[in-house]
C-alpha cells in the first residue's frame, strides 16, 4: 500500500490540458482536520471566482505534511448525468439482493437496442 501514497507539494484546480506533468487527479475525497476552516476563511476567490478548497489545501500544505493515496477502482463522475447513471447501474449490478434480477432486466432492455 505504501507504494500508492504520495507526498503532495502542488495541486492545480482544473488545469488546462497539457499544463501539468502529473498523471494524477484529485477526485474530491478528503480526510481533513478542522484547521482547514481557518485556511478557507483566509482563501480569496480563485478559479471561476470561487473559493477553492485546493487553494486552502495548498496553504495548509505549506505548514504541515500532506499526503495523497492512489486508489484502485472505478471512478464515476456523479456530477455528470451520464456518469451518475453509470454509477447507479454498476452499483445496482453488485447489489446482493437485486443484482441478478437487475442484470436480467439490463439484458432484456439491451436486446432491443
Amino acid at each position: 500500500m505504501r507504494d500508492r501514497v504520495y507526498s503532495v507539494n502542488r495541486m492545480v484546480e482544473k488545469p488546462a490540458p497539457g499544463t501539468t506533468q502529473s498523471n494524477l487527479a484529485i477526485i474530491g475525497r478528503y480526510i481533513l482536520l478542522p484547521e482547514i476552516f481557518e485556511y478557507l476563511e483566509k482563501t480569496t476567490p480563485g478559479h471561476g471566482g470561487e473559493i477553492q478548497l485546493t487553494d486552502a489545501l495548498m496553504a495548509l500544505a505549506n505548514n504541515r505534511d500532506m499526503f495523497a493515496y492512489e486508489f484502485e477502482g472505478t471512478r464515476y463522475d456523479a456530477g455528470d448525468k451520464l456518469g451518475y447513471l453509470k454509477a447507479i447501474v454498476a452499483l445496482a449490478l453488485r447489489h446482493p439482493d437485486l443484482g441478478s434480477d437487475f442484470a436480467e432486466h439490463i439484458k432484456k432492455v439491451s436486446a432491443n437496442l
